[in-house]
């Protein structure tokens, strides 16, 4: 494992997906990175992602690049599936070629909700669009490379991005109440938390890692964590195009965890009230 830590601080580290609220937060991780955003190349063009790889011979490449609107990824499928399951496959040959180390980060929406939690070696069953196309890009990895680190996470939050906390905060204040599903369980995700551990998944063995912040809430409480006028409903009466989970709480087998979700909506919600 020390070997992999002195080989990857030895060369370059390529990140792709610069402009997501994932990626701002890796560039404070990794300042000496290179980033690159979707002007900078077409992550679905084979031959670019070959060429950029090939050029930049780096020790390691984080995927945090994405099709991300679930809901969007139902109108949009086969862009979904273009950019979360073939792009990864063609950065998974590039990095075999080059000997590099693939970050992919993954979605706790592979899983059907079936079960109340799920291992890294659970069965998938994903219900959406954008949960298929994302299992598409993991088995695509795995077809591609040997040396891939895959963390699936979920409920992403932070600074840079559209997201849930951000929405209700808004929602909050422009109305007396705001409606939030009770009945989908997961775990947020800050995304600062999780790219401060990336450096760490890097260094240990190939696989698929379950990364999030710690605790399981419904939406509703998550809600009730940063705004005092959440009230609950049931995902039928607030339905919505693509079907989630209703449970999708990702058990992280194989390190230590990441601090409490609250803590780091706390901490995130202090931050944009300072901005």
């Amino acid at each position: 494992m020390a070997a992999i830590k002195e080989e990857v601080n030895s060369r370059t580290i390529l990140i792709f997906g610069a402009n997501g609220m994932l990626g701002h937060a890796l560039m404070n991780v990794f300042p000496d990175a290179s980033f690159l955003g979707h002007r900078d190349v077409e992550i679905t063009d084979a031959v670019s992602v070959r060429k950029v790889i090939l050029q930049e011979r780096p020790s390691a490449v984080i995927n945090a690049a994405a099709y991300t609107d679930v809901d969007g990824c139902e109108d949009n499928p086969d862009l979904a599936n273009a950019v979360n399951g073939d792009a990864p496959g063609y950065l998974a040959s590039a990095c075999s070629e080059t000997g590099a180390i693939l970050v992919h980060y993954s979605t706790d929406y592979i899983f059907d909700g079936s079960r109340m939690d799920y291992r890294e070696d659970e069965v998938p069953g994903p219900l959406s669009a954008y949960g298929r196309s994302k299992l598409l890009g993991e088995l695509a990895i795995q077809k591609n490379t040997k040396n891939y680190r895959i963390i699936r996470t979920a409920w992403l939050f932070g600074p840079h991005g559209k997201n849930f906390v951000d929405t209700i905060l808004s929602l909050s204040k422009q109305m007396p109440q705001v409606k939030v599903v009770n009945d989908q369980v997961g775990k947020p995700t800050y995304t600062v938390d999780l790219a401060r551990k990336t450096p760490e998944i890097i260094s240990r063995e190939p696989g698929i890692y379950h990364i999030t912040n710690d605790g399981v809430c419904s939406w509703y409480e998550f809600a009730c964590a940063f705004i005092p006028n959440a009230v609950p409903c049931s995902t039928a009466e607030f339905p919505r195009k693509a079907k989630r989970p209703a449970f999708s709480v990702l058990v992280n087998s194989k390190t230590t965890p990441l601090r409490h979700w609250s803590e780091a909506v706390k901490e995130y919600v202090h931050l944009k009230e300072a901005i």
